[in-house]
């Protein structure tokens, strides 16, 4: 907690299966707090590229893909891609061979989002 609340960030991608075990460490961490959903106006989708929102890199269900995070005052300080799959979007192309060219580009793109959006805010 100590890193989270003195200037560090945290970006959790939910890999398909994270989801209750991550919500639980999360609540452990911030016990007064929920993951609070992240609206498609929020700066980390428009600090370096201008996207709609979390883009949906790997089709694990019908889920849309959703950004959720903790604040700090008023400060995210963590942000929880949830059923997006940005890490396997940024894989080597043989690991996930069916990713398109432009799904992979969302992925990349969105990465250097939450990097600029982590090391400005």
């Amino acid at each position: 907690k100590f890193y989270l609340t003195h200037g560090g960030f945290l970006f959790a991608n939910d890999d398909y299966g994270l989801d209750k075990s991550f919500r639980r460490e999360m609540q452990r961490v911030f016990p007064k707090q929920e993951l609070q959903p992240i609206h498609s106006s929020h700066l980390i989708y428009h600090c370096f590229y201008d996207l709609p929102g979390l883009p949906k890199i790997h089709e694990h269900d019908a889920s849309p893909a959703q950004g959720f995070g903790l604040f700090h005052r008023g400060r995210m300080v963590v942000f929880y891609g949830y059923s997006s799959d940005i890490g396997d979007g940024l894989e080597d192309s043989g690991v996930h061979p069916n990713d398109t060219p432009e799904v992979r580009e969302l992925a990349a793109k969105m990465a250097i989002n939450i990097a600029i959006y982590a090391l400005t805010n």
